[in-house]
C-alpha cells in the first residue's frame, strides 16, 4: 500500500496510524486463530512460540501508535471507516489461502513492515507541522518497522531451517 507522497497533518497521520492499529489487530488476530486451529503436530514449540511473539508485538505496536494518536490535534476517525480501509487493501487474503502457518506469518510481518517503511517515507517527504514531535515520531514508528523486519528475518529463518 502506497501511503501517498507525503503527510500533510494531523489528521491524515491519524488516519494512517489508525489504519496501523487495525494491521496490527489483525495480525494478533491472525497469530491466535493459527494457534487455535491448528492441532499438536502441526504447532511445533517454535511455532507457537513464535505466534505468542507476534500477538504480544502486535499488542505492544498498538498501544504505541495509539499513545501517538492520544497527543495529536484530531477527532478520531470512526474504527468502522478504517476497518474497512484494511479489509479492502490487506483483506483479500484470509489465514487459510497460505500454504502453512509460517507462509501466513511471513505476509503479516512483510505488510507490516512495508506499511510502516511507507508511512515514515511519507512524514520524511513533508515538510507539515505536527503536534507531535516529528523526531521522536520517526524514532517510534522506525522502532516498530525494525521489530517487523526482524519478524520477517526469523519467520525466514525458521522456514530455511525446515526445508
Amino acid at each position: 500500500m502506497s501511503v501517498g507522497y507525503q503527510v500533510t497533518s494531523d489528521h491524515q497521520l491519524a488516519r494512517l496510524l489508525q489504519i496501523g492499529i487495525v494491521l496490527e489487530e489483525v495480525v494478533e488476530a491472525r497469530a491466535y486463530h493459527h494457534h487455535e486451529e491448528l492441532d499438536e503436530d502441526e504447532l511445533d514449540e517454535e511455532i507457537r512460540d513464535l505466534l505468542s511473539h507476534a500477538a504480544e508485538e502486535s499488542a505492544d505496536h498498538r498501544e504505541r501508535l495509539e499513545r501517538i494518536i492520544d497527543r495529536l490535534d484530531v477527532e478520531s476517525v470512526p474504527f468502522e471507516e478504517i476497518e474497512a480501509l484494511v479489509e479492502a487493501q490487506y483483506g483479500q487474503t484470509k489465514p487459510e489461502d497460505f500454504d502453512g502457518v509460517l507462509y501466513d506469518q511471513l505476509c503479516n510481518e512483510e505488510t507490516a513492515y512495508k506499511f510502516y517503511d511507507d508511512v515514515i517515507e511519507a512524514i520524511e517527504a513533508s515538510d507539515a507541522q505536527f503536534t507531535i514531535d516529528r523526531e521522536e515520531l520517526v524514532a517510534t514508528l522506525a522502532a516498530i518497522r525494525d521489530e517487523e523486519a526482524e519478524g520477517v528475518e526469523k519467520v525466514t529463518q525458521i522456514m530455511e531451517e525446515r526445508e
